[in-house]
């Protein structure tokens, strides 16, 4: 009987182990790369999150949390399905290069001049956006400063100074004290980050009923249907001295539009099957976005989301908050009574 070929020539046994112990080390070597990437990126994107303690530095000074009763099916959702009030704005950032190139200025600091309470219906199947236009006039509460003491009550002060001289807490504590609502969470994106964000779902389709001409915002439009890059779409969240009267109503009334179309856009685009541009979406939002510690992790970020996942553009309901021109300032609006307080009432 032949003996065994122990030598491990090109036909032996130890070379097709050597082939095999090669390929195996290089699968592993692709896995490993693969899970490090994931790793790195799941990392990138959830350190991008910037976060504030609103919960830590306003205390039980708020309106209550509305009492819900939990489910005891044991089919129950996996993911989150209460009611919820989120305050968004739009963050006018006036530092920074880039912002500045996309009109924002050339001063330091930053303004609000876009601020949407967004409540979701219990079973998340339908949600009412509320803007509250920048020229409200509001009394302004006392709020904690970051660097220590608080700012002054004040009586008919803009609504969008409460996040210009106290920051995100200061915004939430006026909503609150103005609306009487609970607002579960913040958020807020900052002025290059919505034109990524845009840019990374392929732009948006808005249709528009007049002419645009607004040097400040760097946009010119005709009136009819446009597809917008993220450049564009920002110039028509801001536009405001192109529209008759300069008017912020009208200009929310744009906002509004934008809101639909960005949801349209985000329904239509299959993200789950192009990682590549699912991980441009997620890294535009998670590198322009402040939230509360709720909000602050892609774990949590991604639990709301899929919290929402049976809302479509048309469960979603667009409102301003009713306003009157203030008796004693044309340039300025004031809450309507008691309908503004009636569109409260029903969001608690």
């Amino acid at each position: 009987m032949a003996g065994r070929d122990v030598r491990g020539g090109p036909g032996g046994t130890s070379g097709r182990s050597k082939g095999l112990r090669a390929a195996g080390l290089a699968l592993v070597g692709a896995l490993l790369l693969g899970a490090a990437a994931a790793g790195w990126a799941y990392w990138h994107l959830n350190d991008n999150i910037k976060s504030v303690d609103i919960d830590g530095v306003l205390g039980d000074d708020r309106p209550a949390r509305p009492v819900t009763v939990p489910s005891a099916s044991p089919s129950a959702s996996p993911v989150p399905t209460g009611a919820l009030n989120i305050l968004v704005l739009g963050s006018d950032s006036r530092g920074g290069e880039e912002n500045r190139e996309l009109g924002g200025g050339d001063s330091e600091g930053a303004r609000s001049d876009t601020a949407m309470v967004v409540h979701l219906d219990a079973g998340r199947t339908a949600a009412t956006v509320v803007s509250i236009p920048r020229d409200t006039l509001v009394d302004r509460p006392s709020c904690p400063l970051p660097s220590g003491g608080s700012t002054r009550e004040a009586s008919s002060a803009m609504f969008n100074t409460a996040y210009a001289l106290g920051g995100p807490v200061c915004a939430v504590k006026t909503v609150e004290s103005m609306t009487g609502v609970r607002m579960d969470h913040y958020m807020e994106i900052d002025f290059s980050g919505f034109a990524e964000l845009v840019d990374a779902l392929g732009g948006v389709t808005v249709t528009t009923d007049v002419d645009i001409d607004d040097d400040k915002s760097h946009l010119h439009l005709d009136a009819g249907t446009h597809h917008l890059d993220g450049t564009e779409a920002l110039g028509l969240a801001r536009t405001r001295y192109g529209l008759e009267g300069r008017s912020d109503l009208a200009r929310i009334e744009l906002q509004h539009k934008l809101v639909k179309a960005l949801l349209e856009q985000i329904s239509g685009t299959d993200l789950l099957t192009d990682p590549t541009r699912l991980y441009q979406v997620a890294d535009a939002v998670t590198g322009s976005l402040t939230t509360d510690t709720g909000l602050d992790s892609l774990g949590e970020l991604t639990s709301l989301g899929r919290s929402l996942g049976d809302l479509s553009a048309d469960d979603v309901r667009t409102v301003t908050m009713p306003v009157v021109p203030a008796p004693w300032d044309v340039n300025r609006v004031v809450a309507l009574e008691p309908d503004a307080g009636e569109l409260w009432e029903s969001l608690r």
